[in-house]
């Protein structure tokens, strides 16, 4: 299987903390606070809650932003309710962080993301689309994280994730990754096949009934 996450580059040394604040949910209130990547122009979030710089690993999920999952309530893919299980999670624990990442469509972004699902709707599974389009089946960077978690005084992580990618992205950050949680919501007949080509061409670590 070839590897298709982008490799860490030099991006993640111009995002800059700007400021935090409350940020009351139906789960809990939480500490949002903003970062801004000054060559992309995106701002990008993390979600707090509890003490998460006192050493300990911590509750985690690292998200890309879906627009159509998040906030349109698409069940064409899982994005939606993985971001509000990993939340509830974080909540019943009490301590906890939520990387949002502004990398919409796995890095190809919400007009190239509206392409490829039109070519999916002619056939074409979501990795194939991306490629017809011209790009990788995923462009998502994760050297993001390695400044946010730095400020958030994190350094290990019980990683809420079915992408042993993403995994291996934070290991090469030198982040700790002391437990792996599976992250299972939201399969659908509408994402059946998404779901399935995620596990047999991107290695994602789950199947009808839950993890492999």
């Amino acid at each position: 299987m070839s590897e298709t996450v982008a490799p860490a580059d030099n991006s993640a040394q111009d995002l800059v903390f700007v400021e935090s604040c409350r940020l009351p949910t139906r789960w809990a209130e939480f500490q949002m606070h903003v970062f801004f990547e000054a060559s992309t122009g995106k701002e990008h979030v993390a979600l707090t809650l509890g003490q998460v710089n006192d050493g300990a690993p911590v509750l985690a999920r690292i998200h890309s932003e879906c627009l159509t999952g998040d906030a349109l309530f698409s069940r064409r893919c899982d994005c939606g309710p993985q971001l509000e299980l990993a939340l509830q999670k974080i909540a019943e624990e009490g301590r906890g962080a939520l990387l949002y990442l502004r990398q919409e469509g796995r890095g190809i972004g919400l007009l190239n993301k509206v392409r490829a699902y039109h070519l999916q709707d002619q056939g074409a599974d979501t990795v194939e689309a991306n490629q017809r389009l011209g790009f990788a089946a995923d462009l998502r960077n994760y050297s993001l994280c390695e400044p946010m978690l730095k400020h958030l005084g994190i350094s290990a992580l019980r990683l809420m994730t079915n992408n042993p990618r993403k995994i291996a992205a934070m290991q090469g950050l030198r982040v700790t990754i002391a437990e792996h949680l599976p992250l299972i919501a939201g399969r659908n007949p509408h994402n059946d096949r998404y779901l399935d080509t995620k596990v047999a061409k991107l290695g994602h670590m789950i199947d009808s009934d839950g993890v492999i």
